[in-house]
């Protein structure tokens, strides 16, 4: 049984390695990330980058990690951290920090404890998605966040209990990459 989650900013490839990862070992179920869970289920989502939007998509996460997934091997899109990276980022912005606490900080640890890896794809330069991006700025400062988060354990919440793979590097690469720090053997 293993437990992964794929992490980044937005436009790093995530799904894609997703999909690659689960066509090369199908014995694996992926699950979709929050935001496309919650908008399945008719939540409106804000033009443009709220708090209350990151605050339902990690809420969703947790949901998502703890409650919904029970597969032998899951893959999620996404998971606490990179919410957490936008919702203090956002925060940030709008001139306060955000911070998690009470029942909710111990369900983001739950969370995050129960995953087996975290897969997290950084921004490199030159950056490795060759389309336009959308909100580049906050693209990069949610990097930056999650860069410190992951590497720094700044927030306390991995505390060496989940094993971080960070994956760059071309499409096959990246899956070359994530399939040997798993120890899996690529089937035929």
């Amino acid at each position: 049984m293993m437990r992964i989650a794929v992490s980044g900013t937005h436009d790093t490839g995530k799904s894609t390695l997703i999909e690659d990862f689960v066509a090369a070992f199908p014995d694996f179920e992926a699950v979709s990330e929050p935001y496309w869970t919650l908008v399945e289920r008719g939540v409106a989502f804000a033009a443009r980058p709220v708090i209350a939007d990151f605050e339902a998509q990690l809420g969703e996460s947790c949901r998502l990690i703890l409650d919904e997934a029970h597969g032998e091997n899951v893959v999620f899109d996404r998971c606490p951290l990179d919410f957490l990276a936008y919702l203090d980022v956002i925060g940030a912005g709008e001139g306060f920090e955000w911070l998690p606490q009470g029942k909710l900080l111990a369900r983001i640890s739950r969370a995050l404890a129960s995953l087996d890896r975290i897969v997290f794809i950084p921004l490199v330069q030159p950056d490795e998605i060759a389309s336009p991006i959308e909100l580049a700025t906050l693209r990069r400062r949610v990097d930056a966040r999650m860069k410190s988060m992951i590497r720094d354990d700044d927030l306390g919440l991995l505390s060496g209990r989940t094993r971080v793979i960070e994956v760059t590097g071309t499409r096959p690469g990246r899956l070359e990459t994530l399939t040997s720090a798993l120890g899996l053997a690529s089937q035929p």
